[in-house]
């Protein structure tokens, strides 16, 4: 199943996003923001959140990740109908963010992603959901990343694009990978040659093969979208009609 995002923007640093399904909510905000409102920001974290800040070398990378989780904060809080620093978060097995037991109310599920100065942020009530960002801009070495992470028909496809496509079809290829990794919460557990996905320009976005299973069977939905100009964004989320195969890699 592909979707197309109703993109528009709201006062201040935010841009919204929703799809016309209703399955989720989608959040896309600025990380640039001057020193006091990374000093407020700081404020709303947690000690163990402020310890992680302090151990980035660069400043720009920890303002990044100060801004990015007091807007993930803010965004759980006005959803629990509690206050941003009593938000209690939790790292899952392997490592997904989640709502800690007692400030999981109405089984909200939530996901987020940042590459440079954009982030965004993903939400959903009892399915399980995962979301990446990046900005779109050539590798150098995106063809050895290709030959090495994508499944063999995925990176056919890539190889047979256009020049001038390549860049947006190996990030289109690579969000939507790491958002269906990200939704099953295996991180880099889950082999990510061992599912296909679309990534042609002007394609819909489609899961077509998890191991032996077809993409349409799979359980999960997949969505594709470009929240700001030179980013491209993906979500995968549970079906809620179809029963959610326990998938395994080959």
């Amino acid at each position: 199943m592909s979707g197309k995002a109703s993109v528009f923007v709201v006062p201040a640093r935010e841009v919204t996003a929703s799809f016309v399904n209703g399955a989720f909510e989608l959040f896309v905000t600025r990380l640039d923001l001057g020193p006091e409102a990374v000093r407020a920001a700081t404020a709303l974290l947690s000690e163990e959140e402020r310890r992680k800040a302090g151990r980035f070398a660069f400043d720009r990378d920890r303002r990044r990740f100060v801004v990015a989780r007091a807007g993930l904060r803010e965004l759980l809080a006005a959803r629990l109908g509690i206050r941003p620093e009593s938000v209690e978060l939790m790292d899952g097995p392997h490592g997904k963010p989640a709502l800690a037991q007692e400030s999981c109310r109405g089984d909200l599920r939530f996901n987020l992603s940042h590459s440079e100065d954009v982030a965004v942020y993903a939400f959903a009530r009892g399915r399980e959901i995962g979301v990446d960002l990046e900005a779109v801009r050539a590798l150098p070495d995106g063809d050895d990343i290709a030959a090495r992470f994508f499944s063999v028909r995925e990176n056919e496809t890539y190889r047979g694009l256009d020049a001038r496509d390549q860049p947006l079809g190996f990030f289109q290829c690579w969000t939507r990978k790491e958002a269906f990794v990200k939704a099953l919460g295996d991180g880099l557990y889950y082999p990510l040659d061992s599912f296909d996905v679309s990534l042609a320009p002007g394609e819909p976005a489609q899961i077509l093969r998890t191991g032996n299973i077809a993409g349409e069977h799979c359980g999960w939905q997949l969505f594709s979208f470009a929240p700001l100009a030179g980013f491209i964004a993906a979500v995968v989320i549970e079906d809620p009609v179809r029963k959610r195969i326990a998938l395994r890699p080959l």
